[in-house]
């Protein structure tokens, strides 16, 4: 059955479309946002698709407006879908309570604790039905897929990657969540959304699923060494490169000094970040000359 669509705002930019939309969303109950850049070449070509996942408190606008990602995408060819960081307005008491959980903070994880698991799906939404109503509405190559964020959205990035090797062919995170078990943030969001089994908790902590994961593929991050939530142990790089380590897992990571948590570091290696995806993603006879 066909999902229907709603066109809240669209702006021209770099050559394509910016187009933000709602829908109503089977997998949160209720409706839900993104954003979806559609390069120049997505005009007469179907094009690869690179998911961007936000940090705490951002909607599905932060990153199209702050990112500078669109100048890029269309450079190399790329479609942009963002998604919101939460379900919003579900009537749940206190899911505005907390900057830092609820409106605004899902986490990336299928809560499974009411009244949480009613609404707060938004792992099976990005991985399933988000890139299924994409391959339904916009021309995009399905079998070509990557997957970046930051924070919040740099966990979420990670986790559904791992997840999912044969969905995601590219991965990066800027100054992500990379243990969420260990540090504040995902321990208050794990307990509420997920119980208090931390067996549960390890399917979307990065920093354990990539020792079994056998992603194989090379994964970009980039910190800030100025980012005030890696001086607060919210963060914890030095622990998911460990672990790549261990499980011989190719990964990158650059400590990038004096840039903090903000969209201006996002946007200083925006560039990075998608060349990283589209040299994956795009065909090598497509690719513009860097």
């Amino acid at each position: 059955m066909s999902a229907s669509l709603n066109l809240i705002s669209e702006n021209r930019s770099f050559g394509g479309t910016v187009g933000f939309y709602s829908h109503d969303s089977d997998t949160c109950n209720g409706k839900m946002k993104f954003a979806v850049y559609q390069p120049p070449q997505a005009q007469s070509q179907a094009v690869p698709v690179l998911y961007f996942l936000s940090g705490l408190t951002c909607t599905e606008e932060n990153f199209m407006a702050k990112a500078g990602a669109q100048e890029f995408a269309a450079k190399y060819g790329l479609m942009l879908v963002v998604p919101d960081t939460s379900p919003r307005d579900a009537g749940i008491t206190g899911e505005d309570a907390d900057w830092d959980f609820g409106t605004g903070a899902g986490f990336y994880v299928d809560a499974t604790v009411e009244p949480w698991a009613s609404h707060y799906g938004m792992y099976s939404y990005v991985v399933q039905e988000l890139p299924a109503l994409i391959a339904e509405h916009f021309p995009v190559q399905s079998g070509r897929q990557g997957i970046f964020g930051h924070s919040m959205g740099g966990h979420g990035a990670l986790v559904c990657a791992l997840r999912n090797p044969e969905q995601y062919q590219s991965v990066s995170a800027l100054a992500p969540i990379a243990a969420p078990m260990r540090c504040p943030w995902g321990q208050k969001a794990f307990t509420n959304y997920l119980g208090t089994d931390k067996e549960q908790w390890r399917t979307y902590d990065a920093s354990e699923l990539v020792l079994t994961a056998n992603y194989n593929r090379p994964i970009l991050i980039d910190q800030g060494t100025a980012d005030p939530f890696l001086e607060k142990q919210q963060l914890l790089p030095e622990v998911f490169e460990e672990a790549c380590k261990k499980a011989g897992q190719p990964l990158t990571l650059r400590f990038q000094e004096g840039y903090n948590h903000s969209y201006y570091f996002i946007a200083t290696f925006m560039e990075d970040h998608i060349r990283h995806h589209a040299a994956v993603l795009v065909e090598a006879t497509s690719l513009l000359s860097t």
